[in-house]
């Protein structure tokens, strides 16, 4: 009887660590809320500014806002402007007709960074179209192709909110799972040493 009471309390101990344990690092990263302009959003005004909203407070040092638009040429901008968990750049020239991508890069508390990007398109009707994508020789073929677009990694999953975060590659092991499994063994550990004392006794 003894055996079995052991048994059950080690498998329900491994049971609930491994419950708990993915949660640690999840919830230490950092993600996007709300983006303006919206994911996929259809503007028929050109915006000024981009602002990104994100779960965390965000480290100046560490956060970046791009915008490029649809032959991949960087769009001139501001630095980011943080302040919480906001970032805004604001864009130093008039975007014509066509599509652009925000890309972002921020760091979570546990020093985890987080990518993404997504799309919006303006489309105003006094506006001038952007300029067409310019085709580019390729030396070794003599073959040319126009420069991709951004692709849209980590991007929210509705106009107003999403998780965006892509992160990037991990150094090791999360730091959750080597806490939760420390956790798990000690745990293991003090019920296994206490029902030997209690057999002893006994």
């Amino acid at each position: 009887m003894r055996t079995r009471t052991v048994s059950a309390l080690l498998a329900a101990l491994f049971t609930a660590a491994l419950l708990l344990v993915p949660a640690t690092p999840a919830a230490a990263h950092n993600s996007l809320q709300e983006a303006t302009p919206a994911r996929d959003a259809r503007l028929t005004t050109a915006p000024t500014q981009v602002t990104l909203r994100f779960l965390q407070r965000l480290n100046p040092a560490f956060t970046t806002i791009t915008l490029r638009d649809s032959t991949d040429r960087q769009v001139p901008a501001s630095a980011p402007a943080v302040d919480g968990a906001t970032g805004t750049v604001t864009i130093e020239e008039p975007l014509g007709n066509g599509t652009y991508t925000v890309a972002y890069r921020v760091v979570s508390r546990d020093g985890h960074p987080v990518q993404g990007s997504y799309r919006f398109t303006v489309a105003d009707p006094a506006a001038p179209p952007a300029a067409a994508p310019s085709p580019a020789t390729d030396a070794s073929t003599g073959t040319s192709a126009s420069a991709p677009a951004g692709t849209s990694e980590g991007a929210d999953a509705s106009p107003a909110s999403a998780d965006a975060s892509t992160g990037a590659d991990d150094g090791g092991l999360p730091v959750g799972i080597l806490v939760g499994g420390a956790v798990a063994a000690v745990a293991a550990a003090g019920v296994t040493a206490l029902l030997l004392r209690r057999r002893r006794a006994a």
